[in-house]
């Protein structure tokens, strides 16, 4: 029987071979590589330090003793920003539990106003249409009418306060832009060399979320029905990340030049114009129904609990109930299950996105040392991605912004001559 060797695959720096002996005989023959001799250091609670030689052939992990050493900057920066992730992915999957919850209570809350409504309603009609019988099961349903319209009213108050549907929309929002912080924070990681400004810049995007979409109800709910229309803000103040105003560098243009800045204030403008402007509007008709209905829901439950305790003394009395609680119920269908104050808190975040992109360019161009900026080719493309567009296109329409203005100019210069 032919011998059986074994081909060592690589080659070892140590040319000592050694034979690893087992309780079954075995003929074959396996290179292990000769490690070196190593001490464990065990610090002790009363500061002593003890040695415990190892074996030289025991097989073991390497460690690497400076990956949590105080003295390396880098990997300490990389733990932070791991630490910043943990709790990023907690606040996932926080909002996330919280916004499905609260989607829950728009629908739970919803039917249960339309049902108990419209139940009284039709005790009401029943006790108007019963009005010449004994007086006993007419004072029963009357009773009952006024309570359910009661706790309609009462609950729709509740409803109204609150706007489950947006409280849903803003954890909705809160889910998105945590999961965005949370590929970012990765990224930097990834890419290694994090700095101190990273792991700031990341501890502040999370406060800002968590201030700009609340968990909590009592005392940190966002103000449902604000005087006037307002974007919202998910990132931190400009203040803090403004960028050092040094000259310009020379030695290389990093992707940028004139006509890309002049392109990117142009986009500048588009946003204030149009966007924003747009945006704004359709949020304040948005906030003054949401108001209007907050109001006629209860007001019309209320009339209605009042109508319902004079059913039976004429057929005016039976038809005020009847017509208030329909109308009341059909209100709070609209108002809820229309989910008016998503839209609302929708317009909020679409706002505030075009605000933080007109903030984010005009920041890059305020920056005057050009390699502190990022790359223009890539600023520009992101820009463009972010507006839905390609690079020709977002060129395009900064071009007929320019054309537009000239044009605006030179018809405002002639009126001014006619007049």
């Amino acid at each position: 029987m032919a011998s059986l060797r074994t081909t060592p695959i690589l080659s070892l720096s140590s040319s000592s071979v050694r034979k690893v002996n087992a309780s079954i005989p075995s003929p074959l023959t396996y290179s292990v590589p000769k490690l070196p001799s190593r001490t464990l250091k065990i610090h002790q609670l009363h500061g002593s330090k003890d040695t415990i030689p190892l074996e030289k052939n025991l097989i073991t992990t390497q460690i690497y003793e400076d990956l949590y050493s105080p003295t390396n900057k880098s990997n300490n920066l990389t733990v932070q920003l791991y630490a910043i992730l943990e709790e990023v992915a907690d606040r996932i999957q926080m909002h996330t539990n919280i916004g499905e919850q609260r989607n829950n209570w728009n629908t739970l809350l919803l039917n249960s106003v339309n049902m108990i409504t419209l139940t009284a309603t039709a005790m009401a009609g029943v006790a108007a249409a019963t009005s010449g019988d004994t007086e006993t099961p007419l004072l029963a349903l009357k009773l009952s009418s006024t309570l359910l319209f009661s706790a309609a009213t009462g609950m729709s108050l509740i409803m109204n306060k609150i706007q489950p549907s947006q409280l849903a929309e803003e954890q909705r929002n809160a889910t998105r832009l945590f999961k965005q912080l949370h590929t970012q924070i990765q990224t930097i990681i990834a890419l290694g060399n994090p700095t101190e400004k990273d792991v700031k810049s990341s501890m502040e995007k999370v406060l800002a979320i968590d201030r700009a979409y609340p968990l909590p109800l009592l005392g940190a709910m966002l103000d449902k029905f604000p005087a006037k229309y307002e974007p919202a803000v998910w990132w931190p103040s400009s203040q803090s990340h403004r960028r050092s105003k040094t000259q310009e560098s020379k030695r290389t243009n990093n992707g940028w030049s004139e006509d890309l800045e002049k392109e990117l204030r142009e986009v500048i403008e588009v946003i204030k114009k149009k966007d924003c402007e747009d945006y704004e509007r359709l949020g304040n008709i948005a906030l003054k129904v949401s108001k209007s209905f907050a109001i006629a829901g209860p007001l019309l439950s209320g009339i209605a609990a009042v109508g319902s305790s004079f059913v039976g003394n004429g057929s005016l009395a039976a038809l005020v109930p009847l017509m208030a609680g329909s109308l009341a119920s059909a209100v709070n269908a609209f108002e809820h299950g229309g989910q008016v104050g998503m839209v609302f808190e929708m317009y909020r975040n679409c706002g505030g996105f075009f605000t933080l992109l007109e903030e984010t360019i005009r920041d890059t161009l305020e920056e005057k040392d050009i390699e502190k900026r990022e790359n223009g080719e890539v600023f520009e493309m992101k820009v463009a991605m972010k507006l839905g567009r390609s690079v020709s296109e977002l060129r395009r329409l900064a071009s007929k912004s320019v054309s537009c203005g000239m044009e605006g100019m030179v018809v405002d210069e002639f009126a001014s001559k006619l007049f």
